[in-house]
């Protein structure tokens, strides 16, 4: 990622993790929810603009990326997976396509298709009635 994020662009929240876990998971608040609102980011205006038409559903209509990582029994471990899927999500936007310029079929595979084409001929025309 070329893009360093601010602490103030990021914002997180602890908040319970879901699931089995016995005694920790209903008394620890593990679990780290982060918020980043594009709109409000440093980030150039063309990544921004891609960030708001990829369909994602931890993208809000408001233009705000939620993310919820609880896979570590520690918070800072899931801080970090959290910013780890924040960056990946950027650099996926960060990517341009490059544009696909159309090429034609060069002769030889024109050939090879219609040798191809009159060979299944030949065995379709060989299951026909024979006539007396």
């Amino acid at each position: 990622m070329r893009y360093a994020l601010a602490d103030s662009e990021v914002e997180f929240s602890a908040i319970r993790a879901q699931g089995p876990g016995g005694q920790h998971v209903n008394k620890a608040a593990t679990a780290v929810q982060l918020r980043f609102d594009i709109r409000a980011s440093r980030l150039p205006e063309v990544v921004k603009a891609r960030l708001l038409r990829i369909s994602d559903s931890r993208i809000s209509s408001d233009g705000v990326v939620v993310i919820k990582a609880q896979g570590s029994r520690s918070q800072e471990a899931n801080k970090a997976e959290a910013l780890a899927r924040l960056n990946e999500l950027i650099e996926s936007a960060e990517h341009v396509p490059r544009k696909r310029r159309p090429t034609k079929p060069t002769l030889a595979s024109k050939r090879r298709r219609l040798e191809g084409k009159s060979m299944r001929s030949e065995v379709k025309s060989g299951r026909a009635k024979v006539g007396l």
